[in-house]
């Protein structure tokens, strides 16, 4: 299901149709000096301005669309997510979004992933967010949307309303994402994120220019990626982070991830991460506890609050790790579905045991 073709630019339909040709001319490194063209975004709403609690990791919901990165780096970005072998390898379709491209960028996108993990980029984000982040997993850099006249797919099971946006009405697994626009928007009627408020309105954040991006607290905020009108392309490449502290919770849910992706690789990274993290909570407090055993004291809060933790950051990452064989390829609608009344339902306990958020 190759795209490259399907562009208006008759140079680009030229520069994709020999993937040897730029990987040749192509700039090894990331140099921020030349590629970044930062500039601080002219808003940043908080969660409370959209009429919703401060549930998340930070207060912000979302910034407006900010210069990012400079016209060659995008070239560069949408070449190499744009292959022939990316397209081969990485190609995945859902009910939610009908084509993406994912978990290649540490294979065959050295200069994106370079990009996305260079200190400079990581501290932008942060900054925009108000929290230390880091790019959650190598496998989630470069994650890339595409609506393009002829790619999508008929899947009866999305509802009317909601089957012409780019990505349909959802909560993100992660905690942040950085939304960068890699087409072309130049007369583009349409292709805004919405975002549901707290008063059940909806929120339009326009849409970035080419280069451009938008910093997101996602996981937090219900909100679709609305379509183009004219049957322009909309190609965004979406980078997701979390807290830079293993001492922040973790609130990741595979949902809208799991059944579009290589599990092994997925299931590995998030993994590896969260038990790091989870060592280091446990280093940090066998020496606290050290420390007390040789002044002959004990902190049993500090130590029922550490294991209380602990138990539940395990029993989430237990329930996200489920077994091949249960998971639907392509049905992320039906795990949204599953997830939103389980979180109902959550809602409901805390209400009836008096503990309202």
């Amino acid at each position: 299901m190759n795209i490259a073709c399907q562009t208006t630019d008759d140079r680009q339909v030229e520069a994709f149709a020999d993937a040897n040709v730029w990987r040749r001319s192509m700039p090894t490194l990331f140099n921020p000096k030349t590629h970044l063209s930062y500039v601080k975004p002219t808003a940043v709403h908080t969660m409370k301005s959209f009429g919703l609690p401060d549930i998340g990791v930070a207060p912000i919901a979302a910034s407006e669309p900010f210069q990012l990165f400079s016209p060659e780096a995008v070239d560069i970005m949408r070449k190499e997510a744009l292959s022939d072998i990316v397209q081969e390898k990485h190609f995945f379709g859902c009910d939610l979004a009908p084509f993406q491209l994912r978990g290649y960028a540490t294979e065959h996108a050295k200069f994106s992933f370079e990009a996305w993990s260079h200190p400079d980029v990581t501290r932008i984000v942060s900054e925009i967010a108000g929290v230390d982040l880091v790019h959650n997993i190598d496998y989630e850099i470069g994650h890339i949307n595409v609506s393009i006249p002829g790619t999508r797919l008929d899947h009866e099971t999305v509802p009317e309303k909601e089957r012409d946006a780019v990505v349909g009405w959802h909560k993100d697994s992660y905690p942040f994402v950085c939304v960068l626009m890699l087409s072309d928007t130049t007369g583009m009627v349409g292709g805004e994120t919405a975002i549901k408020t707290g008063t059940g309105e909806i929120k339009r954040i326009r849409g970035p220019q080419r280069g451009c991006a938008v910093v997101m607290q996602g996981r937090y905020l219900e909100h679709a990626a609305l379509p183009t009108l004219g049957g322009q392309e909309r190609i965004t490449m979406v980078t997701s982070y979390r807290p830079r502290s293993p001492f922040v919770r973790d609130d990741t849910r595979l949902t809208t991830v799991r059944p579009t992706s290589h599990l092994p690789s997925l299931y590995g990274q998030i993994l590896e991460y969260q038990l790091e993290n989870t060592e280091a909570r446990v280093r940090h407090v066998l020496k606290m506890i050290r420390e007390d055993m040789r002044a002959d004291r004990v902190n049993v809060k500090a130590i029922k609050q550490f294991l209380g933790f602990e138990i539940a950051q395990l029993r989430i990452l237990n329930k996200e790790v489920v077994e091949e064989r249960f998971v639907k390829k392509g049905h992320v609608a039906e795990a949204v579905a599953a997830q939103r009344a389980a979180e109902e339902a959550e809602r409901k306990q805390r209400e009836w045991s008096g503990i309202v958020d």
